[in-house]
């Protein structure tokens, strides 16, 4: 559904300013050298508290004095909030760090604040942004261990008690800082009867809930996320304050799924900060190791899983920043990408990380030199699959949307692509506008086409035209293939070959984010100047995660993206797109 307002959608947006780099760099700043065991906030220290199963004390601290939770509050609400990839690139600084860290103190909170921005009203979205701004933590409750991440069976009941105030019943678990957060977002159920209108959401102080109606129940211990205090709550008839219900009652399964549009972006984003220490980690120690007379580094299988991982790393980031901007520019589909994002990035992710362990050979069962911490790295990797949302459950809200988007979006010769500031980071993005997110995308889908669009625009002799014209064979192929899908196909229980459709969708989506970002120079004109090794590199380690083909990277393609790989290494630059300064 799109926006029905004529007024609000022909107002002028305000701007969000262009991103600079500056908060990372001073956050890079704060966070110092990880390789010294005398910083509080360095290595030794994150592996300390990971083994005691604690939060790092002084990262938090540092959090708190650098202001971490302004970057979750709305800029009209005072906080800094004004660009989802700019929060995804600064959170990104906090999981290379500690990943525990970026989960424990940051993404909660946001993943609370996001539904109370999205449906809240004008007294509870200043109660919450003064609570986050003073330093505060909020949790976002939604499940519930029967019913897994089907949210909209869930059982917890804030239902009307006999003096007319919703009294909560039932259980939340394995909530993150649930025992520590000051402020929650409760999803219940507030009507009996079955359907979509049976659920809201309510925001609730922790000290407004009367004594002997709460209990707190076990932390969930974790193999990855150690520090993360997983929690769960047990409410008996509790009342709740009156006005808690976040935006109009029953309403709680679409604020959710509006939210969602932010979070399914931005969590994959944030955890490439994970990839980037991985690969670091594991070239630290491989740089180090002797076999055969020589580098473990300059063995061919050595070089390859580097490359290649580091190729993956920069795919992920270009699928991740083109779905985040496109939050900006085409909110009422922002849900097909977020859907997309979370489905394909954190999968990449796993399998990068599980990979880069070969590298340690034997050695990596060993609890000394860099094996500790990639050991952390690939525990505190796991949960970025199924944690919020899995793959599955995203390919699931991908697949109802399928059919329409392949009649209405992929066959029009007359579809909009995206704007194209969308995939040039030096541009400036109109404001987020909450209210713009959109369950539904009509059938609407400017990311494929702007991959038709470029390619048909691209010089013949231009080096990525043959991999667009691929790609959009394959768009032409999925379109018939998808158009015509029945009802009974595209729900629950749809058949596998259903959700290798949508499978097939993320991938043309990230081609078209991969291929649009290098097409689209910093001046907005086809780049003459990049290397197109990079982006053909990205678009193979693509078909190798889609199962078009099991061939390692070409050496023509491999040996640019090794140099690029070790340069930046050596200079002590992060391996994704921004290739800016660190201390990780």
């Amino acid at each position: 559904m799109t926006s029905a307002n004529p007024v609000r959608d022909t107002v002028p947006q305000p701007m969000a300013a262009p991103s600079t780099g500056e908060e990372t760099d001073r956050l890079e700043k704060l966070f110092a050298d990880a390789g010294d065991p005398a910083n509080p906030v360095g290595r030794t220290a994150v592996l300390a508290a990971d083994e005691c199963g604690e939060m790092l004390g002084a990262g938090e601290e540092l959090l708190t004095g650098y202001g971490l939770n302004a970057h979750f509050v709305p800029a009209e609400l005072g906080g800094r909030l004004g660009r989802l990839d700019d929060l995804v690139r600064v959170m990104r600084s906090v999981y290379r760090r500690d990943p525990c860290l970026g989960l424990g103190y940051g993404a909660g909170s946001f993943m609370a604040a996001v539904n109370v921005w999205t449906a809240g009203s004008t007294e509870q979205r200043a109660l919450l942004a003064r609570r986050l701004l003073s330093g505060g933590r909020a949790a976002c409750a939604y499940h519930e261990l029967d019913h897994g991440n089907d949210f909209t069976r869930a059982g917890f009941t804030a239902l009307a008690g006999p003096d007319g105030r919703l009294r909560l019943n039932g259980r939340k678990e394995v909530v993150a800082n649930l025992r520590r957060a000051e402020t929650m977002v409760l999803f219940a159920r507030t009507d009996p009867a079955h359907g979509s209108r049976s659920h809201s959401q309510l925001l609730l102080d922790a000290e407004d809930l009367p004594a002997g109606t709460v209990r707190h129940l076990d932390r969930s211990t974790t193999v990855g996320m150690r520090g993360v205090q997983l929690g769960g709550i047990e409410f008996t008839d509790c009342p709740v304050p009156d006005g808690s219900v976040v935006g109009r009652p029953g309403h709680g399964v679409e604020t959710a799924l509006r939210s969602f549009q932010l979070t399914r972006t931005a969590l994959p984003g944030m955890t490439i900060g994970l990839l980037d220490t991985a690969l670091r980690t594991a070239l630290r120690g491989a740089h180090g190791r002797r076999l055969y007379g020589g580098r473990a580094t300059d063995l061919p299988l050595s070089r390859s899983i580097l490359t290649e991982t580091f190729a993956d790393l920069l795919l992920a980031d270009s699928f991740t920043m083109v779905a985040a901007r496109a939050v900006h520019t085409a909110p009422a589909q922002a849900g097909i990408y977020a859907s997309a994002v979370k489905a394909f990035v954190p999968t990449l992710l796993i399998r990068a990380v599980s990979r880069l362990s070969e590298l340690l050979g034997s050695q990596f069962y060993l609890r000394d030199g860099e094996q500790p911490l990639f050991q952390k790295l690939l525990r505190d990797v796991q949960p970025s699959a199924f944690g919020h949302a899995s793959r599955i459950s995203c390919l699931s809200a991908l697949l109802p949307q399928l059919p329409l988007t392949a009649r209405r979006g992929w066959r029009s010769g007359t579809a909009a692509p995206l704007p194209a500031d969308t995939f040039r980071t030096d541009r400036p993005l109109p404001g987020l506008r909450f209210a713009d997110l959109s369950v539904s995308a009509a059938g609407r889908d400017p990311l494929a086409r702007s991959l038709v669009t470029a390619t048909g625009t691209a010089a013949a002799d231009d080096p990525l035209t043959a991999s667009g014209r691929a790609w959009c064979a394959e768009l032409a192929a999925l379109t018939e293939d998808a158009a015509g899908l029945a009802p009974t196909l595209i729900g629950p229980d749809a058949p596998a070959s259903a959700f290798g459709l949508t499978t097939r969708w993320t991938g043309v989506l990230a081609a078209s984010a991969c291929l649009n970002t290098w097409w689209q120079g910093p001046d907005g004109t086809a780049s003459s100047t990049a290397d197109p090794a990079v982006p053909l590199a990205l678009l193979h380690r693509l078909g190798t995660h889609l199962d078009h083909h099991r061939e390692p990277l070409p050496r023509h393609l491999a040996e640019p993206l090794h140099a690029e790989l070790l340069r930046r290494f050596d200079a002590g630059l992060t391996f994704d797109l921004d290739n800016r300064p660190t201390g990780a």
